[in-house]
């Protein structure tokens, strides 16, 4: 499954154009602030409904337009899909094979992107939603019964924390709490096989690109010595006061460690980059085992930040993967991916093939 074309209008700084991919390897080169990473946020934005930067949609639209559209075809064997969004002020409007699409789940069904830039370190700085993103992404593309699972569980914990909230009934909460627990914990069994099925990959790829044996630890959004129900029944009154849900997989995080220590406690900076792109890599490797070719994966700059063994460790584990890439660098001599299939220059918002 590939991008084989793409069509962007209105959207950042990029002037409006049609690209042809390669179904292996595309490089896209240009100086800084030329348009490089705004090419990867169009193709990510195609595939997950958001950007990786931001997420204000009116930032995305170029100036002077109302609105973005961009179009996509995938083609899986001898057939073909178009994926299509456009983006105002108000929303988005999302369509798969011509028809409106309930959700974004569906574009990343056809093309779904994985991405590794500068600032992919925030996976382990920033708060614990960042981390539930990363671990629902890589269930949903190996669980066929995710996405039902995550949904109702969701839907019961809306409907009790609006049972909690003022102007509801708390006593009506206690009614959610039976299909809040059933989801609860298949949606956390999913979780936990997951992260089973991560835990291999993760080792190898952490000892190639770092030499470190990474492990992740899983918090399930209760304390641990205690049952989901019996959490949930003590957080009861507090949940009445407060108005709202404390225990429960959408409290759920990750910790990735090294020798039993945080990682970000014990890595440097430049490290940490690089234990969150074996995150990354790791879970592609899940992924294609479960349906090789099935994914892309941008790489925006990755020589920034890394010395020569570094950056030759991380290529060298990229190539080996079996998705089609798009990778943006300041020169064309990029070693350690062979010689690109099609490679793009950028130049003020303005894209061409070489």
């Amino acid at each position: 499954m590939t991008l084989a074309r793409l069509e962007i209008e209105g959207f950042r700084c990029l002037e409006p154009t049609r690209l042809e991919f390669d179904p292996r390897y595309n490089l896209i080169v240009g100086p800084n602030a030329s348009g490089k990473t705004s090419l990867l946020e169009a193709l990510f934005f195609l595939g997950r409904g958001r950007s990786f930067r931001t997420r204000r949609l009116d930032r995305m639209i170029r100036e002077g337009e109302d609105a973005f559209r961009l179009v996509g075809w995938v083609r899986r064997q001898d057939r073909e899909t178009v994926l299509g969004i456009s983006g105002q002020r108000s929303g988005t409007e999302i369509r798969v094979g011509g028809a409106p699409a309930s959700s974004a789940a569906m574009l990343a069904e056809y093309f779904p992107p994985q991405i590794i830039d500068p600032e992919v370190h925030k996976l382990l700085e920033e708060g614990p939603n960042r981390r539930r993103r990363y671990l629902d992404w890589g269930v949903f593309h190996v669980e066929p019964h995710f996405l039902e699972v995550w949904q109702r569980y969701h839907r019961a914990l809306r409907q009790r924390t609006a049972a909690l909230r003022p102007g509801g009934d708390a006593k009506l909460a206690v009614m959610f709490e039976p299909e809040l627990l059933a989801s609860g914990l298949l949606l956390d069994e999913l979780r936990r096989h997951y992260l089973a099925r991560l835990a291999e990959p993760l080792r190898d790829v952490g000892q190639r690109i770092l030499g470190l044996d990474l492990k992740v630890a899983y918090q399930p959004g209760w304390p641990q010595d205690s049952s989901y129900e019996a959490a949930l029944r003590r957080s009861r009154d507090r949940d009445e006061r407060l108005g709202i849900t404390h225990v429960g997989p959408h409290r759920a995080d990750l910790s990735v460690r090294v020798g039993g220590v945080l990682a970000k406690e014990r890595v440097s900076r430049g490290q940490q980059k690089l234990v969150a792109a074996a995150l990354v890599l790791a879970q592609l490797m899940v992924q294609q085992g479960d349906e090789s070719g099935r994914a892309a994966l941008l790489l925006d700059d990755p020589a920034a930040e890394l010395d020569g063994e570094r950056l030759a460790g991380l290529l060298g584990v990229v190539r080996e993967l079996s998705v089609q890439l798009f990778v943006t660098a300041l020169a064309p001599e990029l070693k350690g991916l062979g010689q690109p299939g099609v490679m793009f220059h950028v130049e003020h918002g303005h894209l061409r093939a070489a």
